[in-house]
């Protein structure tokens, strides 16, 4: 009998070349799976590209509002950012595609379900990690990390076969995109001293002009977005409504070399306007109604949190462990915070340092900002009776004496009777 694979389908270059390959040389017949994740596109022609490559059947699923509510949600509350700068858009992506592949496998009686990630990829351990987490005995598959085509060998036998595909010798990019952000990797990308061109950037595209600004407020319930200027949005139509609102002022970028799970660094792009809005406006409700000691440890679990994703646990106790403690200081990060967009500069037709911009004449804006401007909640532990310098001031300056005094015996009682051994 024929092998049955369930294929995690793009529809780009890589996995479409791979549904042919498959079913030429292994002998197997492939159903290829696509998710819609919010990134958008021509779902049937990403049908009719599946079948033109030999896919036996073809699964398009909407996941945009489950993804948003049990993958994306999660990295909000934890302020999830990868080395304080990579907000997890393909990170949070896998787990979700790995648990629908395994459901497909055993809605088609498949024996093994496939990806298309390299050998020196992250994507590959975050499949094969989460799949084996959710079924053990299905077989993983990962044709790419034996055939060693290059980007240049799959747009040629891509075009041997008929397949259609986006990718170009010219315009070789990799790119991912889901309702988190954008990533952008490969060609003149793999050198970290060169800008990055002006094609590369779609969700950041500075579309106002220069010195123009704007405000937009957030509204959070337990440490969620549920509302964009008091209108009520699901958090999957939340998301895109303020990368809009966001990355036309040119916000959203991140241009870093990573450290990989595997061991190299790269080069990578992300385009994430709204993702950082979010995390940043997040961020800063949780330090006005998180308590210190609250606070500081959430803030030094964050990372680990944000490792454990980025290296393909997400199936695993200690990401689930420390999940459990996220929610609960959550039950209170509840109020508003306001988010200021500010232009940047005309640049008068020159090509804007850093961006690969180019300026138009006319004064549109380089790329500009995005800072919290305020925040309320009705949990808030700012006192302002308390904090406040006027007549209005409540704190009871006669006791910081005795605590500052008790607070430092410790230090003092050292320096009288150690410290002149230590100097010497």
């Amino acid at each position: 009998m024929t092998k049955r694979v369930v294929l995690a389908y793009s529809g780009g270059l890589d996995t479409s070349v791979l549904v042919r390959r498959m079913t030429e040389e292994m002998g197997v017949e492939v159903v290829a799976l696509a998710a819609d994740l919010g990134q958008g596109g021509d779902w049937e022609a990403l049908r009719e590209r599946a079948r033109t490559s030999g896919a036996v059947e073809v699964e398009v699923l909407d996941l945009r509002a489950e993804f948003a509510s049990s993958f994306v949600a999660p990295a909000i509350m934890a302020n999830a950012l990868y080395e304080g700068k990579y907000p997890l858009v393909s990170s949070l992506s896998r787990p979700i595609i790995a648990k629908h592949l395994v459901e497909a496998a055993r809605r088609h009686g498949a024996d093994a379900v496939a990806h298309g990630s390299t050998g020196k990829g992250n994507d590959q351990v975050r499949f094969e990690v989460s799949s084996r987490a959710l079924a053990p005995d299905l077989e993983v598959l990962a044709p790419v990390r034996s055939w060693g085509f290059s980007r240049e060998d799959s747009i040629e036998y891509a075009g041997r076969w008929g397949i259609p595909v986006s990718a170009t010798k010219a315009s070789p990019y990799s790119i991912d995109q889901n309702l988190w952000g954008r990533t952008v990797e490969c060609g003149i990308l793999e050198d970290p001293w060169i800008s990055p061109p002006e094609d590369v950037w779609e969700l950041s595209a500075p579309k106002v002009a220069a010195g123009e600004a704007s405000e937009i407020v957030v509204s959070f319930e337990s440490g969620l977005p549920v509302a964009l200027d008091g209108r009520p949005l699901a958090l999957h139509e939340l998301i895109p409504a303020l990368d809009a609102a966001v990355g036309r002022f040119g916000f959203g970028r991140v241009d870093m070399v990573e450290n990989r799970r595997v061991g190299i660094k790269s080069r990578e792009i992300y385009e994430c306007p709204g993702a950082l809005a979010l995390l940043m406006a997040h961020a800063d409700l949780e330090g006005l109604t998180l308590e210190r000691d609250v606070a500081h440890e959430k803030a030094r679990l964050e990372p680990r949190w944000s490792e454990l994703v980025y290296d393909g646990l997400w199936y695993s106790p200690l990401k689930m462990a420390l999940e459990a403690f996220i929610a609960e200081t959550q039950r209170c990060v509840t109020g508003e915070v306001r988010l200021r967009c500010e232009a940047g500069s005309a640049q008068g037709g020159a090509v804007l340092p850093g961006s690969g911009l180019l300026s138009a004449g006319g004064g549109v804006a380089g790329p500009g900002r995005c800072f919290v401007a305020g925040r309320r909640s009705p949990f808030g532990l700012y006192d302002h009776d308390l904090a406040t310098y006027t007549a209005a001031d409540k704190f009871r300056h006669q006791d910081a004496e005795g605590f500052v005094r008790i607070y430092g015996l410790g230090v003092e009682t050292w320096a009288t009777r150690q410290r002149p051994f230590a100097e010497r």
